[in-house]
């Protein structure tokens, strides 16, 4: 199993042991501030993902082998990232960065 597969089954397991409501599952960032996550996705992200995609950072979001395919994979993957670089983002930040991905890219939410 991989770590990202761990981290997201963990994630998955902690919202259901404390109960949350369904609707805040399916929005684990929903108090997340989207312009806030922009700035954070541009300063620590971007650079990354246009390494990886030949220049076009976007391509990570929108590829259709994409690995990321929920709210909570979102969020899981944020918090990924925000571990492996050392960025050292609070929680609300991690929620920014997921909210605006998901406002630009992913549109779990409508």
């Amino acid at each position: 199993m991989s770590r990202f597969t761990a981290l997201v089954a963990g994630i998955a397991i902690a919202s259901s042991a404390t109960g949350l409501a369904s609707a805040q599952a399916a929005h684990p960032y929903a108090g997340g501030d989207a312009a806030a996550g922009r700035a954070l996705a541009q300063k620590d992200c971007n650079g990354c993902h246009l390494r990886k995609f030949d220049g076009d950072a976007a391509r990570i979001y929108t590829r259709p082998d994409r690995k990321v395919t929920t709210p909570a994979q979102l969020l899981a993957q944020v918090r990924y990232c925000s571990t492996e670089l050392s960025l050292q983002y609070f929680p609300d930040d991690e929620a920014s960065v997921a909210a605006y991905l998901d406002r630009e890219h992913y549109r779990f939410s409508k």
